[in-house]
């Protein structure tokens, strides 16, 4: 756990994110992974030498892969083809049988997450982890996030906040909270173009206006993990405010994160400014910048999605071609 002290200081609150960037597969998916495995492994879904398949836009992947070389498991990630190369490269190293293929909404029978599942049911001895409704994604976070944030804030904490994609993350870190303390305000933060803006706002399953450039966060439908969760309000965080935010954080703080780490940040510094100096105020740095560095931190990428204003001007010295 980390504080954050230029926000800290600009809203008089304690803005604290969780350093999961620093996971062994370097990001927050690795809690995820492991408890997908583990859950395949505890129902007999899967014996030594089998094979673990899943859907992943590469984080989850990553995860999964790691820990599928370390217990003796092959690893097929299907993942949509919109994603960075570097995430596609780091499977590849690591072993895995990367399949991109084209990005489609989810009642499209060619969703990369409907193609994983026919691949794991139709060769033996393996499993679909099926990270998007598999619970066994959120009780990651009840056992393990929830309790460590409990714990590092001494139970001070007042607010968290997540972007949400499978929704493993902010359903089981809010789930723990509210058990320990129901005063505890969970918000979800939303990237343009998602559902779960106005689903959680409004009761309305509508995207957003927009899409946005970040990536594994974001949603068409209200996910197994995400049901019944109890969250508080979401915000929608505008791409403007995530980049400017990854690149304050890079310059201002020393942390070379990715676009959804600059979204998280966004969104704790909006609830922290809605809350009041004082409180305490939750959330995480995702995973590192490296895994998108051909594109967020490219001048001529950003420029392309509209994008190169909202690099604060004293930092686009540090852009690339």
């Amino acid at each position: 756990m980390i504080k954050l002290h230029g926000v800290s200081k600009e809203t008089g609150c304690d803005i604290l994110a969780k350093a999961e960037f620093l996971n062994p597969g370097g990001s927050v998916k690795d809690r995820a992974a492991l408890f997908l495995i583990k859950d395949a492994q505890e129902k007999g879904l899967i014996s030594p030498g089998g094979t673990v398949v899943e859907g992943t836009a590469g984080n989850t992947g990553i995860g999964l892969a790691h820990i599928c070389n370390a217990l003796g498991y092959k690893c097929v990630i299907y993942m949509p083809n919109t994603q960075s190369q570097e995430k596609i490269d780091m499977l590849t190293v690591l072993g895995a049988d990367v399949r991109p293929v084209p990005a489609v909404p989810f009642d499209d029978p060619n969703n990369y997450n409907h193609q994983a599942k026919r691949y794991a049911d139709s060769i033996p001895n393996a499993v679909w982890t099926n990270q998007f409704d598999n619970t066994a994604n959120r009780r990651a976070h009840v056992v393990t996030t929830g309790p460590e944030i409990w714990e590092q804030t001494d139970g001070k904490v007042n607010a968290v906040t997540f972007g949400s994609g499978t929704g493993g993350t902010m359903a089981g870190v809010a789930t723990y909270l509210k058990s320990k303390n129901p005063a505890v305000k969970t918000v979800l933060a939303d990237p343009q173009g998602s559902v779960l803006y106005k689903w959680f706002s409004e009761g309305k399953l509508e995207r957003s206006d927009g899409s946005s450039i970040t990536e594994g966060i974001g949603q068409g439908r209200v996910t197994a993990n995400m049901k019944g969760a109890p969250i508080d309000e979401a915000i929608c965080i505008l791409d403007t405010e995530a980049v400017e935010m990854t690149y304050r954080l890079l310059h201002e703080e020393g942390f070379y994160v990715g676009a959804s780490s600059g979204l998280n940040v966004a969104a704790a510094v909006r609830v922290a400014q809605d809350l009041g100096p004082g409180n305490v105020v939750v959330t995480c740095l995702c995973d590192t910048g490296q895994r998108y560095f051909t594109r967020l931190f490219s001048r001529s990428w950003l420029d392309e999605k509209g994008l190169l204003s909202a690099v604060p001007e004293q930092y686009r010295f540090s852009l690339t071609s």
